[in-house]
């Protein structure tokens, strides 16, 4: 890694350089590091804008979705000017003019046993700012096998939580082994959410991401934290991994080849 801050570069990312535990060298690892954000909505909105502004120099954005109006209110990469443009180039709009620094990947499209594999090890991280059971797994089990780390989080009204699965510890099938049964758990268009809730949780999603690429603290791990805004309070339960988990057990799959993500998304013995 050569260091090779521009006079610019010295300047737009001063606050980081002058910490001790960041500076000029952290900085380059973040302007030499990629991550794939799965999800350009709630969460995803927070998570681009400041792994943009941070300098993470190559973000990878997947989303097949367009701006409605209704967005607006939580998504706060995307305007009134962009309703009816797919995500992924509303949010390569936004990062374009936030910082020139940062190549955006644009991926206008849906996740699938296809594709994901392929993203997710083009990555140096991958934050889960889906919000389907499916896709949360299909993640995780990708990540896995490739040896990448997750910035996991999910929202739901007032609440959200965040645990990052990285490579050697527990991973999301070892918190749930099995996804709720479909149309059991309501989404945000049917509940509703607090437009403030997704820039909190995808706040800490992005923390999390930049403390993995620069290797740096202690990331959530084996931990889940709680958040509830309306009570205002943060709770950390700790997991650990299960010995008998199908992909990062004992006995782990070494591909996602044939595995059904539908229904509760188990994986058969």
């Amino acid at each position: 890694m050569s260091l090779a801050l521009d006079a610019t570069q010295l300047d737009r990312y001063s606050r980081h350089i002058i910490m001790d535990e960041v500076g000029p060298e952290g900085q380059q690892k973040l302007l030499d590091g990629s991550v794939l954000v799965v999800g350009a909505g709630g969460l995803g909105a927070p998570v681009i804008q400041y792994l943009a502004a941070a300098g993470v120099g190559r973000i990878g954005v997947v989303d097949d979705d367009v701006v409605e109006r209704s967005n607006l209110q939580r998504q706060v990469i995307h305007a009134d000017a962009d309703v009816g443009v797919p995500k992924v180039e509303s949010a390569r709009k936004f990062v374009e003019r936030l910082n020139p620094d940062v190549t955006i990947e644009t991926h206008e499209t849906r996740l699938d046993t296809g594709n994901v594999e392929e993203l997710v090890a083009d990555h140096d991280v991958v934050v889960d700012a889906s919000d389907n059971f499916p896709t949360r797994y299909m993640v995780n089990d990708a990540a896995r096998i490739h040896d990448v780390p997750v910035a996991h989080g999910a929202i739901y009204k007032f609440e959200g939580q965040v645990t990052t699965l990285t490579p050697d510890g527990p991973c999301y099938r070892c918190l749930f082994p099995e996804a709720p049964e479909p149309g059991t758990v309501p989404d945000c268009a049917t509940t509703g959410v607090l437009g403030v809730l997704p820039g909190t949780v995808g706040c800490i999603q992005a923390t999390e991401a930049v403390k993995l690429l620069l290797d740096a603290g202690e990331v959530l791990e084996g931990r889940l934290l709680f958040y509830d805004a309306m009570d205002m309070t943060f709770e950390t339960v700790p997991y650990r991994r299960n010995p008998d988990c199908p992909v990062c057990g004992d006995e782990a799959i070494d591909s996602i080849e044939g595995v059904e993500y539908t229904g509760g998304c188990s994986i058969a013995d």
